[in-house]
């Protein structure tokens, strides 16, 4: 399984936009500057985002981001999921793609607990989790 790089720089995204303490949140341009994403990129990361309903401009248009709900509200399900849909094999999710998907196919169950459990493991960990865990790793670092 490869995580695509829309959903390791939301990620780095929401970290960013989540570490401010500043009440007008920050700027995409200092998110692009701090996490080397260009800021054309940046654009459909935030946009995203915000359809996805993580984040949102603090005073309008042209000001910074902050997050909509506390860091701890905010699981990795939600950042993985404003970027991809979570779909493990195909035909679980479409019957009509194979003839043996309702009843002759020996794996279907084998998938389908995949999937659930990879939408568990996303949804443990939280963003406040996660940063703690990242400043951790960068101090060992140093």
């Amino acid at each position: 399984m490869r995580i695509n790089t829309k959903i390791r720089y939301g990620l780095r995204t929401m970290i960013e936009i989540a570490s401010t303490t500043d009440p007008s949140g920050v700027l995409q341009k200092d998110i692009a500057k701090n996490q080397h994403i260009s800021l054309k990129y940046l654009d459909s990361i935030i946009s995203a985002l915000k359809v996805k309903g993580l984040v949102a401009n603090s005073k309008g248009r042209g000001s910074g981001y902050r997050l909509t709900r506390e860091p701890k509200e905010i699981t990795m399900f939600d950042i993985y999921t404003a970027f991809e849909q979570i779909v493990i094999v195909e035909c679980i999710n479409n019957n009509g793609l194979c003839e043996r998907a309702m009843h002759e196919c020996k794996a279907r169950s084998y998938w389908s607990g995949f999937g659930q459990d990879f939408i568990e493991l996303l949804s443990k960990k939280n963003l406040e989790q996660i940063m703690v865990e990242t400043y951790y790793d960068c101090k060992d670092l140093a």
